[in-house]
């Protein structure tokens, strides 16, 4: 008689030990189906994350709705030009630094009307870090109330439109007053902007700064035809926070 409260009391165990098992499991099910965001890839995030160590200590910039071709990478490039040479797409909104084997490193680029006013081939003439600008007369005609105070000179800085770098194109030994660039306005890249000429985001100067001396051959051209990726990217449009680059083969 005794041993069936000690038999119910273990069916009641038993039962209880099943039903928290049962529960933990429904549990775990809930949180393994909590989707996970995805953001940039951190390849990306590392190759435009801040430069603490700068003249003025350089923030990261925001790549997560950027679109990813707009990103630095090494891509196939058809081109005549000898490997070291820079050819400038305005068109299509990249910067090409030539490499061997038909490859080239890709820059995404803002084009300013400036950039837009001015194609041929010229030479790296002179590089600053951290330049001073000056805008140009027609610049201060446009933009008075933007750019009239600065009409001496901008000192070098994190607000000053060039960026922490600035290759001057010279040709037959004069100044063209175009200018490669970074920019204070990073969400301008891959885009037609207002004024300035050849802007790029900062890391990315400063990267093509310490890999063409100067007297590097510079080729800017105004009609090319659309690059080769633009169709595959028609194909699968970007989604802004994903941070992959619709054509890549290695990143740099």
């Amino acid at each position: 008689m005794s041993s069936r409260p000690a038999l119910s009391r273990f069916r009641a165990l038993a039962a209880a030990i099943v039903t928290t098992l049962a529960l933990a499991a429904c549990q775990t099910a809930q949180v393994e189906q909590v989707p996970v965001m995805r953001g940039p890839d951190p390849m990306y995030v590392a190759m435009y994350d801040e430069r603490p160590n700068e003249a003025y200590p350089l923030p990261a910039t925001d790549i997560a709705d950027v679109d990813p071709r707009f990103l630095r990478q090494e891509v196939s490039y058809r081109t005549p030009h000898e490997p070291g040479t820079i050819v400038v797409d305005t068109r299509n909104r990249f910067l090409y630094l030539v490499r061997e084997n038909g490859r080239a490193l890709r820059y995404g680029i803002g084009v300013g009307k400036e950039g837009l006013a001015w194609s041929g081939v010229a030479e790296v003439g002179r590089k600053q870090e951290w330049p001073r600008w000056t805008p140009t007369a027609d610049m201060i005609r446009r933009e008075p109330e933007r750019n009239a105070r600065w009409a001496g000179g901008m000192p070098p800085g994190p607000e000053n439109p060039l960026g922490p770098r600035a290759l001057y194109l010279h040709q037959n030994g004069r100044d063209t007053l175009y200018r490669i660039h970074g920019t204070s306005e990073p969400d301008t890249i891959g885009s037609a902007v207002s004024s300035g000429c050849i802007r790029m985001f900062n890391q990315d100067v400063i990267d093509l700064y310490n890999r063409v001396p100067v007297g590097t051959k510079v080729v800017v051209i105004q009609n090319a035809p659309p690059a080769d990726d633009d169709l595959i990217a028609s194909a699968a449009p970007f989604q802004p926070g994903y941070g992959r680059p619709a054509v890549q083969t290695r990143f740099y």
